[in-house]
Order: C-alpha cells, then sequence, then structure tokens
C-alpha cells in the first residue's frame, strides 16, 4: 500500500507539472514597444517606401560573386567552384508589377537587367523567386508595415559613427510566405533602415527551406539617400556545395548616378570628369610621335568609354600609389620612356590587368589579394613589359565612333586581352624588369603568391577569368610569371608562421557607389590564430563603418597622410597605401572619410 501511494503521489505531480508545461506559451510574448520606439518604427516604415522609389529610379552597376565551399579538415573549409556575374539592373523595370516583359539582349559578361537577374536566379537556385537574388535588397517593397510585421526591440548600437536602434522582426501570423524574418538597424536620425540581416519565410507545406540567409548594408551616398551598397549572403549546410558545404556570396552596387544608354547613339557625348589632356605642344610632330599621338587618342578614348560604362574608377589618389610602385621600376632599369606612365583601377572583381596605350589597369579584386608591395610590382611589371615591347592598343578606338554602343555591350565589343605570344615575351621581360628594380631581393614572397594562385585556380575559375584584359596565368594553369615559381620557399598553408600568400577578397580598396571612386581601407594588421585565418582569395562577411554624407570637399580635407615606403621618391601625402606587408608591424592605411567600409 505505501508503494500504491508513492506511484500515485508521483502521478499526480507529473500530471500537474504536464498541465502548466501546456499553459505555458511556446513563444514569449515581445515586449510592448515605447511610444518612442513605436514612433521611430513608424518614420523607418515610411521612410523605407522612400528608399524602394530611390533605388527604382536608379540603374546601377551589380556584381555578385559566389564561392561554394566544401569541408576541410585542416582549413575547415575552402572553396570548390566559383560563379561571377555583372550587370547594369535597370530595377524601374525589373521591379514592376509586370515582371519582365522587357528584355535586353546579353553581350558577353555586362548583361542586361533581365539577363543579369534570371542568372542570379538561376546560380541561387531560386526559382520560387521572380526576382531571386535581388529581393535581398528589400525587406518587403510592398508590405513592410505594423500590420504584417512583429517588432522587437533589441538595443541600442554604434555602426561606424551611426547611432541606431536595433530591432527584431518577425511576419505576423497568417501573411504569407516571402516575409521577411530576422534583424534590422534604424538610424536615429531620419528613421532609414541601414542593415538588415535574416532570411524570408517559407511556406510550412514545403520539404525545404526556399530562401537564403543573408546580411544588406545601406550607404549614405548622398544627402538623406540610403542606397544598398553591398550583400553577404552565406549558408553553411545545404546549399550547393557537395557535402554540405555551402557557399558564401558578395553582391555589390555602384554607379548609381551612371545614366544607362538605350540606344547606340545615347553614347556620341561623352564627357568624363577629370579627364586630362595628354596632347603636348611642340611645333612639329615626327612619324613616330604621330603613330604614338594616335594610339594616345585611342586610348582616351577607350578608357573615358570604360568610365562611361561604370567600369573604369574615375582618376583617384590611389592610382598615384600605383604610378609610384611603377615609377620605382622604370627608375631601377633607367627606362627613358617618351610619356609617362599612369595607373588606374577597373572595379571588377576577376583577377586581371592589361595596359592601355601608357596606362596600366588593374582589377580591383587583384589589387585586394596582393600581401606585399613586391607582389603589385611584380603584377605592373608584367604590363609595363606590354608597353615597352610595343604590344599597344588596337589602333581602331582612335575613332570615336567604333564605341558607340549600349554599356551592356562592352566587354563584348573592347577587346584589351594581348596575344599567349605577347605575354609570353612580356613575362620574360617582366621579369627582367622586376629584378632590375629595388624590389629584386624580394622573389620569395612573390613566389608565394603565384605558388598560391596555382594552388587556387582549378577551384576558382571565374575568379581568375579575365573579362578584359589579360590572366594572370596561362592556359595550363601555370602563371605567366613562373620564373618566380623556383625563388622561394614551398607553399605551406597549414604553417601559421609563414606570412600569407594572398588576402581575402576585399582587403585593400572599397568603391563609393554613387560616383565611383576607389579608396584605401584604413585596416589594422590580422593577427593569424590558425591556417583557416589565411583566407587566401577567399570571401568573407561584409561589416561596413558607416558615417553620414559628407560633402567632397570635407571628406577630402579629412584625408591622414600615410605613403607608403618604398625607398624612393614619395607620392603626395594626402595619397592612399598600397598594399602593405601583412604583418603585426604593418602601418595602418589612410582612410577617407566618407562611408567608409
Amino acid at each position: 500500500m505505501p508503494f500504491r501511494k508513492l506511484w500515485m503521489t508521483g502521478l499526480s505531480v507529473s500530471l500537474a507539472i504536464l498541465t502548466a508545461q501546456a499553459k505555458t506559451p511556446k513563444f514569449t510574448p515581445p515586449v510592448p514597444l515605447t511610444p518612442e520606439q513605436t514612433a521611430l518604427i513608424q518614420k523607418a516604415i515610411a521612410q523605407e517606401k522612400v528608399t524602394v522609389k530611390a533605388i527604382e529610379s536608379h540603374t546601377p552597376v551589380v556584381q555578385t560573386y559566389i564561392q561554394n565551399m566544401r569541408p576541410d579538415p585542416k582549413l575547415y573549409s575552402v572553396p570548390e567552384s566559383d560563379q561571377y556575374m555583372l550587370g547594369r539592373v535597370d530595377f524601374g523595370k525589373t521591379f514592376s508589377n509586370k515582371g519582365y516583359e522587357e528584355k535586353s539582349a546579353s553581350h558577353g559578361f555586362f548583361k542586361g537587367s533581365f539577363k543579369y537577374v534570371s542568372g542570379l536566379t538561376k546560380s541561387f537556385n531560386l526559382s520560387y523567386s521572380p526576382t531571386g537574388f535581388m529581393d535581398m535588397m528589400f525587406l518587403d517593397p510592398v508590405s513592410f508595415d505594423m500590420q504584417h510585421y512583429d517588432f522587437v526591440y533589441v538595443r541600442r548600437e554604434f555602426l561606424g559613427s551611426i547611432r541606431t536602434l536595433v530591432f527584431d522582426v518577425r511576419p505576423k501570423p497568417k501573411t504569407g510566405a516571402g516575409r521577411f524574418f530576422g534583424r534590422i538597424w534604424i538610424e536615429d536620425q531620419d528613421g532609414n533602415i541601414v542593415r538588415f540581416n535574416g532570411t524570408y519565410s517559407s511556406n510550412p507545406n514545403d520539404d525545404v527551406t526556399r530562401y537564403y540567409h543573408f546580411d544588406s548594408w545601406r550607404l549614405n551616398v548622398q544627402p538623406d539617400i540610403w542606397l544598398p551598397a553591398a550583400i553577404y549572403v552565406e549558408e553553411s549546410k545545404g546549399g550547393t556545395g557537395k557535402k554540405n558545404g555551402g557557399f558564401r556570396a558578395q553582391s555589390h552596387f555602384w554607379g548609381y548616378s551612371l545614366k544607362l544608354p538605350t540606344r547606340e547613339s545615347d553614347a556620341e557625348s561623352m564627357t568624363i570628369e577629370n579627364a586630362q589632356d595628354q596632347s603636348e605642344n611642340s611645333q612639329d610632330v615626327s612619324p613616330l610621335a604621330a603613330r604614338r599621338e594616335w594610339v594616345s587618342q585611342a586610348e582616351s578614348n577607350v578608357l573615358d568609354r570604360l568610365v562611361q560604362a561604370g567600369l573604369l574608377a574615375p582618376p583617384s589618389d590611389f592610382d598615384k600609389v600605383l604610378e609610384q610602385v611603377t615609377n620605382n621600376i622604370i627608375i631601377g632599369n633607367k627606362l627613358n620612356l617618351p610619356g609617362d606612365i599612369h595607373c588606374r583601377v577597373m572595379m571588377t572583381t576577376p583577377l586581371e590587368s592589361l595596359a592601355i596605350g601608357n596606362t596600366i589597369l588593374l582589377s580591383k579584386g587583384l589589387v585586394d589579394v596582393l600581401p606585399q608591395e613586391e607582389d603589385l610590382a611584380a603584377v605592373l611589371s608584367f604590363q609595363l613589359a606590354h608597353i615597352v615591347l610595343g604590344h599597344h592598343i588596337d589602333t581602331r578606338y582612335a575613332f570615336n565612333d567604333r564605341l558607340l554602343f549600349p554599356d551592356e555591350a562592352t566587354l563584348e565589343r573592347i577587346e584589351m586581352n594581348h596575344t599567349p605570344a605577347d605575354n609570353e615575351a612580356a613575362a620574360k621581360r617582366g621579369m627582367d624588369l622586376f629584378n632590375g628594380s629595388i624590389y629584386h631581393d624580394k622573389n620569395a614572397t612573390v613566389s608565394l603568391f603565384y605558388q598560391q594562385l596555382a594552388v587556387r585556380a582549378k577551384s576558382l575559375p571565374a575568379l581568375v577569368t579575365p573579362r578584359l584584359g589579360d590572366s594572370l596565368l596561362k592556359a595550363d594553369g601555370t602563371p605567366w610569371m613562373a620564373g618566380f615559381l623556383n625563388h622561394g620557399p614551398k607553399l605551406n598553408i597549414e604553417d601559421v608562421a609563414q606570412d600569407r600568400a594572398a588576402l581575402p577578397i576585399g582587403s585593400h580598396l572599397r568603391i563609393d557607389p554613387w560616383n565611383d571612386r576607389v579608396y584605401a581601407l584604413n585596416l589594422r594588421a590580422d593577427q593569424i590564430l590558425n591556417p583557416g585565418d589565411k583566407m587566401p582569395l577567399e570571401l568573407s562577411p561584409v561589416y561596413f563603418r558607416l558615417q553620414r554624407y559628407q560633402a567632397p570637399a570635407a571628406a577630402a580635407s579629412a584625408v591622414p597622410a600615410n605613403a607608403p615606403q618604398t625607398g624612393q621618391a614619395q607620392p603626395p601625402a594626402a595619397d592612399n597605401n598600397a598594399p602593405a606587408p601583412d604583418n603585426n608591424n604593418a602601418q595602418p592605411q589612410a582612410q577617407p572619410q566618407q562611408n567608409p567600409q
């Protein structure tokens, strides 16, 4: 009998506990917002409608790069494949109620709105969504309001110099799939949503989640205007990579101030800011000088057209850093050139370089991944050799009418890459130029970069394939500048003490999404704790140090002086840094004051 009483007592207690658990709500009710928080949410809802209209009124360049990942026992995860897309998107048409009725033809890699967004949708396997990946620019362009969403205050947080209030956002029950579910950051001055992080709600009847997780950032590009600057997407499981490796992706936006030509005749007038007259005021011109002037005319036409298309950054202070390294090579080899060598930055990610007349172009992606100044010197030596050997631009572009085509046709209609024979000759001469310069004793460092590039090339074909100029690699995957490979230690990425052979993408430069200018990032040297921290040629999350718009004159006056130490005459004090040595003694780089990342 005592045992029966004990059993009955235990049963009663268990039933009481189960009853209490049944009455406990599944989710804790949200804490009601204060009147001030409610007012900020209402302001943000109204401001979001203004932002959507502002986005739809522009036709920016949009670049997306995806790396599919696989698990690695020593490096945690490594890229196994990649995809790259570049487009000019007219959001006024793309996000209209009529969908994709207006289609623009695909020209090479630079695609129009429909082709670009369709390519993104296919690449991300987003067949459920008519606009695919680009939805991640918006929380909910139609129904972002307090009737469709619940808001929970989290905390105050600074993003750079911008003070924000952070809220968790949940769609109300029975409001349908495709609603934003995540967290938003609202700046406390005008109620603009400057960052949102999360995903979209799926249909409960779906077997798998249809939406990926993303982190979307906006910048204050003009007074009272915040526009999308970058989106980072990451899935660690169930993504497109094999063995549940997932994927990482970055989308970047720029060229908001560009005009979209709709007909070939629209490109007739090309006025480029800061374009410089390179002509000389000599009385007479010799036949050789006339040919050089003809090449220079073609050079100017092509450079102006690339700026107009949103592919080439306007002249910037960082160009002087590249030119200083180039001049170190010229002076060291006592080259007597007929004119100055200029350098510019293309705004695209694929690793490539090219020489247009007397101007050397390096892609932003290439500058980003070079760890040391001597690595930069090696790449510049290759293109300087093309100039010295007379491998100049096709002079048909001296006739401006050959450049009258829509922007999306730019990469197809302008041919800038050299022949394999020319590249072979330039590689040989480039090695001589490098060895004759102040960088001659830095072969070992450059060797590590080219070894790392060769190792990752098979997994990252989209990254190493040029869209306009010359690849760093031959068709068989070996570097053109293969002479460096035998002048250094063997690459060992697992050795934490060995210098980083190549940096992650986005390590040196940023782009102002409104005026397309490039600036050097103000970064401290990273402390490498394990091999996975090295991240050679890999994507990483996006993080901006936000601040409010400053007029260009005010921003320029605030740029600190911090020029690189090269052992030769230095550029002006306002210049930003070239790729700096990646060690604990590296000096911080100069940071521009407008929209820093």
